[in-house]
């Protein structure tokens, strides 16, 4: 294949990530859903895959940066599965940032207005469409990535 037919998926892949990044912004500064921490941590691999993308249209000749960018939109698709079971409740979540990080606070602590903003709960589905969660959305477009980037993987290894 041609090294223009083999950026295609990297187009693609990298374009996805960065879409998904700026919907998670969008949804955060335009929308005021305030994310938790597994949100943000679902964000980084997503950066990972965009400068993925563009070392692979840099340098189009090798392997290693589709394979960067198929490990990078792996490990946010599974950092969303992770996200859904705490949602859901299939699994305990850091408590940091679930139900149980309020435990021990007195009434008075939990309404004050005084000291900061109250942690954004990673337990509680602040979004959802069609049943599935902003995390869960994410997972799916991940994982759909994943193999966008092996395609562009396949194609370099192929030539």
């Amino acid at each position: 294949m041609t090294v223009a037919a083999c950026n295609r998926p990297v187009w693609v892949a990298a374009t996805g990530s960065a879409l998904l990044l700026l919907a998670a912004l969008e949804f955060q500064y335009i929308g005021g859903l305030a994310p938790c921490d597994i949100c943000i941590w679902q964000r980084w691999p997503h950066l990972g895959a965009v400068i993925a993308g563009v070392g692979a249209l840099w340098w189009p000749g090798g392997w290693l940066w589709p394979a960067g960018g198929a490990l990078a939109t792996a490990a946010t698709g599974g950092i969303g599965v992770y996200h859904t079971g705490i949602e859901r409740g299939w699994w305990d979540g850091p408590q940091s940032c679930t139900g149980g990080g309020l435990e021990g606070l007195s009434g008075p602590a939990l309404l004050s207005v005084e000291g900061g903003a109250m942690p954004v709960m990673c337990d509680a589905v602040v979004w959802e469409f069609l049943a599935l969660s902003m995390a869960s959305w994410n997972a799916l477009a991940s994982f759909a990535l994943t193999g966008v980037w092996l395609l562009a993987l396949r194609c370099r290894a192929g030539r």
